[in-house]
């Protein structure tokens, strides 16, 4: 693509900014800092994706998925502010997820030990993370709030804080990672795939395309069931203090 045909399709901007401006929607600063902000993002990143291409340096490819980490971190953490020591479960699930889907991947050779494959799969799994990470945590403090009589009232009975949370805890697992589920049901069907109609798009093979989407699918099914349950099964202690009792108002991180 030129970047003549990159400036024309702006027009998918202006169309909304339009809309917005039409109908007051308020939208318009937003919708305008989105958009430089991902241009300037996403060309900033593709000049460094080119330099460590060239390098193939396991340094850079390092240094790559911690700044992805660090990034997915601070976005999410929002979310789980009023759980003490949000920021370092975050940061413990992300780095486990990764190290076991990476070292699937390229122990039983699935995918080259190259940087084309490691850095855009790694920032798949760690974006996939991220969001799932934030849907559990948004679901998770809303149970928690909601049946928090409830809660009090098993460990009132001589319940265990596990035993007191069990519902919130499931129930929020369960909600975040629907979503990833079932749109997996639906794929082919109702919607291509960014990955495979991107190959597509590049003249690869369709059916090599669709063998590496359905890599990509069973990576983030795997994905979403282990940052939700890891964070989950990090985060519920914090609710509680040392004589089993739930916290009330939870401190916020600094």
């Amino acid at each position: 693509m030129s970047f003549i045909a990159l400036s024309l399709a702006l027009i998918f901007v202006l169309i909304p900014l339009v809309l917005s401006k039409t109908l007051k929607l308020d939208l318009e600063k937003d919708t305008t800092i989105a958009t430089v902000r991902s241009i300037i993002q996403l060309f900033i990143v593709g000049y460094i994706l080119k330099f460590v291409f060239s390098t193939e340096s396991y340094l850079y490819i390092t240094l790559m998925i911690l700044l992805m980490i660090g990034a997915a971190v601070q976005n999410a953490r929002k979310k789980g502010a009023a759980i003490q020591g949000i920021t370092w479960k975050l940061i413990a699930t992300f780095i486990f997820v990764e190290l076991l889907t990476q070292s699937i991947l390229l122990g039983f050779g699935i995918t080259p030990r190259t940087a084309q494959y490691i850095i855009p799969i790694s920032g798949m799994v760690i974006g996939n993370s991220m969001v799932l990470s934030i849907l559990f945590l948004n679901r998770f403090t809303a149970e928690v709030e909601a049946r928090r009589e409830e809660t009090e009232l098993i460990l009132s009975l001589g319940g265990t804080p596990r035993q007191a949370i069990h519902s919130s805890l499931i129930n929020a697992i369960k909600a975040s990672t629907i979503p990833t589920i079932e749109s997996q049901k639906t794929i082919g069907l109702v919607q291509l795939p960014g990955m495979m109609s991107g190959q597509i798009i590049a003249g690869a093979d369709p059916v090599q395309a669709v063998q590496f989407q359905l890599l990509i699918l069973f990576l983030l099914l795997t994905t979403a069931t282990i940052t939700s349950t890891m964070l989950g099964f990090l985060s519920y202690p914090a609710l509680f203090n040392k004589r089993m009792q739930m916290i009330r108002y939870p401190h916020n991180e600094s």
